[in-house]
């Protein structure tokens, strides 16, 4: 780890994104809308809010006590900590806006991806999120109630110590193989993989019906577990989304903001 802070002391600058000016105007919410690596964009969390995103993704390192927010090392700044670029500003927003994120608006997701050391960030990590208990889905003696921001721990996951929590404000990004395990889907809502893994139809002609069984079977195996579907490393296509749509997908991932959301607003005019 020494390696790790002396390559990290030489790039802790200002924050950008920091501090950014949230929305004047909300956008129609788009529940299904997953923002792939949010924080690299120029402003972290409201620009996947102007395009209407309901679940957003940001990697944490635990760095001298802080959340530090970023892809890599080399990546992170002073100041762009989880608190700053996610946290707070989600806390204002949902009390402008009556306990939610979206005025009126439906269930919100933050997925918390771990880069350092699981057990030691996990720690961390559960004393910044107390703090923000008016805020936050919490599960007690294992009883849910859903508030504004559902967080959701997903890359080095303590899976054991969060499992054991009789109060917390986080559960888990689980993975295809939980869908045979016993598992409550109180403790891991979701279940991700990488299309890449499982898949080979890149949105290049139709897609093979062996892959479109496999993909629904999925889904609906999930579902009838009441946990919910994404899928990283997605090619960013419309042959793709329209796909993923049509199956039950519940989280479409993307870094292309603009672009799904686009998509998103004409199927549902199509539908309307």
């Amino acid at each position: 780890m020494t390696s790790f802070y002396v390559a990290l002391g030489a790039c802790l600058l200002a924050a950008p994104g920091a501090g950014a000016e949230p929305p004047k105007k909300m956008a129609a919410p788009l529940p299904r809308a997953h923002a792939h690596n949010d924080y690299e964009h120029a402003r972290p969390l409201f620009d996947a809010l102007d395009c209407g995103f309901c679940s957003v993704e940001a990697d944490i390192w635990l760095v001298k006590g802080e959340l530090l927010v970023g892809h890599t090392p080399l990546q992170l700044k002073a100041g762009r900590t989880l608190e700053k670029l996610y946290l707070d500003p989600l806390r204002e927003l949902a009390k402008a806006n009556g306990g939610t994120v979206y005025p009126k608006g439906p269930a919100f997701h933050l997925m918390i991806d771990v880069k350092t050391d699981a057990k030691e960030t996990f720690a961390a990590l559960t004393k910044v999120l107390e703090n923000y208990a008016d805020l936050l889905t919490v599960t007690r003696d294992g009883k849910t109630e859903v508030k504004a921001v559902t967080i959701v721990i997903s890359g080095n996951r303590d899976a054991k110590a969060v499992a054991e929590q009789k109060t917390r404000f986080a559960a888990l990004d689980g993975r295809p193989a939980d869908l045979d395990g016993t598992t409550s889907a109180a403790l891991v809502p979701w279940v991700s993989e990488s299309w890449r893994t499982l898949f080979k139809w890149d949105g290049t002609g139709p897609i093979p019906d062996a892959e479109r069984k496999k993909l629904r079977e999925l889904v609906a195996k999930a579902h009838k577990q009441g946990r919910k579907v994404r899928f990283w490393a997605t090619p960013d296509k419309v042959e793709v989304w329209k796909e993923l749509l049509d199956a039950g997908v519940d989280f479409l991932n993307t870094d292309k903001l603009a672009d799904l959301e686009k998509f998103l607003r004409e199927e549902e005019k199509q539908k309307n």
